[in-house]
C-alpha cells in the first residue's frame, strides 16, 4: 500500500481562508491579555499618586491614581442601569473644576434607584475646594446602534452613557478621561467600591489557545484529508488502463 498527495482547491481555499483569522485571533487574545494585565497591576498599583495637572492628557492610562483639587460643578448626570448587590441603581457622575488641568468628569459612585422610573434619587452636592482622589477610567460610551437621548433641563439627568461630546456640550475642553472616586470617604462619594469590570488575562489565554488548537486540527484535517492511500491491485489497473488506452 502508498500513497500520494492529491489536493483539492476547494478545500485548500478555505483553509487559506481560515488558518490566518484563526492565528490572528489567537494573537489578539494574547494582546488582550497583556492589557489586561497593565490594567490589573495599574489598579492594584500601590504607588504614590500623581496631581492631575502634571499628568498630560496623552499619557492618562487607565487605573492610574491621581489626586485633583478644585470644586464640583452643578452639572451631574445620573448613568442609569447600573446594579450593586443584584439592586437598580445609578452611579453619579458630577463635573469637576479643578484649580490647575482641564475639566474632568467625576464618578462619585452607586445609589440605589427609586420605586418607580418616574423618580429620581436625590443626590447633593457638597459645596467648596476639595482635594479628591481617584483612578484615571473611561466615559462610558453608548452602544454602537444606540438611539439618540434628549437632552432635558435641569440637574441631575438621567443619561445611558456619556460620551466627552456630551461633556463638551457643558464645558470648554473636558479632559478625555474621567476619574473614579478611590473610596466612599472621598468629598462628595457615595458607595464608591467600583472594581475594573474586566477578564482576568487567564480568560484570554484560554481563548488563544482555544484559537490556536482549532488553527492546527484544521492543519491537520487538511493534510489527512489531501493525502489518498492506494494499494498494487488499483495502481496495477491504473498502469493497465493507460496500457489499454
Amino acid at each position: 500500500m502508498s500513497g500520494r498527495w492529491q489536493f483539492d482547491w476547494r478545500l485548500l481555499l478555505f483553509t487559506g481562508l481560515m488558518l490566518p483569522l484563526l492565528l490572528s485571533l489567537g494573537v489578539w487574545q494574547l494582546q488582550r491579555a497583556g492589557e489586561k494585565t497593565l490594567l490589573l497591576e495599574a489598579w492594584q498599583s500601590r504607588d504614590s499618586v500623581l496631581v492631575w495637572a502634571s499628568v498630560p492628557e496623552t499619557q492618562l492610562q487607565t487605573g492610574q491614581r491621581v489626586a485633583v483639587t478644585g470644586w464640583y460643578d452643578e452639572a451631574t448626570w445620573l448613568l442609569d442601569n447600573r446594579t450593586r448587590d443584584g439592586r437598580a441603581g445609578y452611579e453619579v457622575l458630577t463635573l469637576f473644576q479643578p484649580i490647575d488641568g482641564p475639566p474632568v468628569v467625576i464618578n462619585r459612585g452607586w445609589v440605589p434607584a427609586p420605586p418607580t422610573r418616574a423618580q429620581l434619587p436625590v443626590v447633593t452636592t457638597p459645596e467648596g475646594v476639595f482635594t479628591l482622589q481617584g483612578r484615571v477610567a473611561d466615559y462610558p460610551e453608548p452602544p454602537v446602534l444606540g438611539q439618540p437621548e434628549p437632552s432635558p433641563s435641569g440637574w441631575p439627568r438621567r443619561v445611558q452613557a456619556l460620551p466627552r461630546s456630551r461633556v463638551s456640550s457643558q464645558v470648554a475642553d473636558p479632559s478625555t478621561r474621567l476619574l473614579l472616586l478611590a473610596d466612599s470617604q472621598q468629598p462628595g462619594a457615595y458607595r464608591a467600591d467600583k472594581a475594573p469590570d474586566v477578564m482576568g488575562p487567564q480568560t484570554h489565554y484560554g481563548y488563544a489557545s482555544q484559537w490556536f488548537a482549532l488553527a492546527a486540527v484544521l492543519t491537520i484535517l487538511t493534510l489527512v484529508a489531501s493525502y489518498k492511500k492506494t494499494t498494487k491491485d488499483s495502481q496495477a489497473g491504473a498502469d493497465n488502463d493507460n496500457d489499454n488506452g
